[in-house]
């Protein structure tokens, strides 16, 4: 796979450990409760009492490919995925540590550009990088990798075993449009070439693909999920209906989403723009890589924020004879979303 950024600048193997750290670091924010950032062997954070830790890696060839991402996305998608997973459970991220295993013929340009999108990325989420680590890594291979930690501020976590019968089901961000994204790069639809002047079209284009190469999941809403009441959450990197089935399973319950809701809210532009019907659906169904925030709410305590609206989208119901499941109308689909020792 080619290496991006090849501007004629110098490749990690041609540049010290060090110098290509203090090429990075000031790319990095710091933030309050920082005692010590990079640079020794270890950083020392101030902390609450309970504190989540969580960490997602990326491969390249894998989770993006150098053609359709530059490092800057990758970077920013690192840290929306950790930032997601630490709001999921009611918390605040507060601290960053970064990971970079790569091939030495790696481009230092691509390097410094993934350092910005983490940092981009650490700044809207408020909090800072503390370091991490670099290693070389065989030809071809580049991989990432985030360690986030965060705190809870006094809240006890929202667990995915939590979910109750009579409890609503709702979704905060969107669905769909990072699966949508990802299959207009896979297989282009026929009306790119075909109407290349459609400006509706376009401009819906950009946006899923956009959202799947750096996704912004509305991840400040899930401390305020916690302190309404939330009984169950998880952010949805898997697709609705697999990752649904965790809270599921975890509680004990079968989430029975009302499919009326589910086109209403998210069977819509952008991604009805950019994919045929039923394609769309799918994606809404089992679209991975969204990091929106799926949660259940006792009746009454779904938060009413206009900035970070919850859709209420089905109920917890007592599992019939096949156990804990999701079902859309009553029915089971046949579409469950990514896994990644079985993709199909």
């Amino acid at each position: 796979m080619a290496t991006t950024h090849d501007d004629g600048g110098p490749r990690l193997q041609e540049e010290s450990e060090g110098t290509v750290l203090e090429r990075i670091f000031p790319l990095l924010p710091g933030g309050p409760g920082v005692l010590l950032g990079p640079g020794d062997d270890a950083a020392i954070l101030a902390t609450g009492a309970s504190v989540i830790a969580t960490t997602d890696s990326m491969v390249r060839g894998r989770d993006w490919r150098d053609d359709w991402s530059t490092g800057h996305d990758v970077g920013v998608k690192l840290v929306a995925q950790n930032v997601a997973d630490v709001a999921a459970m009611g918390g605040v991220t507060t601290g960053l540590l970064v990971s970079l295993m790569a091939d030495p013929e790696l481009a230092v340009a691509w390097v410094e550009d993934f350092a910005r999108g983490v940092g981009e990325g650490a700044r809207r989420a408020g909090c800072a990088v503390l370091g991490g680590d670099l290693s070389s890594a065989p030809p071809g291979v580049v991989v990432v990798s985030i360690t986030a930690l965060g705190d809870l501020q006094g809240r006890p976590p929202v667990l995915r075993s939590g979910a109750r019968v009579g409890d609503l089901v709702a979704v905060c961000g969107s669905l769909g449009w990072s699966g949508a994204g990802l299959s207009t790069y896979a297989v282009p639809p026929p009306w790119m070439s075909a109407s290349p002047s459609d400006e509706a079209r376009g401009g819906a284009l950009a946006l899923v693909r956009g959202y799947h190469r750096a996704p912004r999941p509305p991840w400040e809403a899930g401390p305020s999920a916690a302190d309404a009441g939330a009984t169950a959450m998880l952010d949805l990197s898997d697709g609705l209906m697999r990752d649904g089935g965790r809270i599921a399973k975890g509680s004990g319950v079968t989430l029975a989403l009302d499919g009326d809701l589910l086109r209403e809210h998210f069977l819509r532009s952008p991604i009805t723009e950019v994919v045929e019907l039923e394609e769309a659906w799918r994606q809404v169904l089992s679209g991975g890589e969204e990091h929106s925030l799926l949660a259940t709410f006792p009746e009454g305590a779904v938060p009413q924020d206009v900035d970070l609206p919850w859709v209420v989208i089905g109920r917890c119901v007592t599992p019939d004879g096949d156990g804990p499941t999701v079902t859309v109308d009553g029915i089971r689909p046949a579409v469950m979303g990514w896994d990644h020792f079985d993709p199909a």
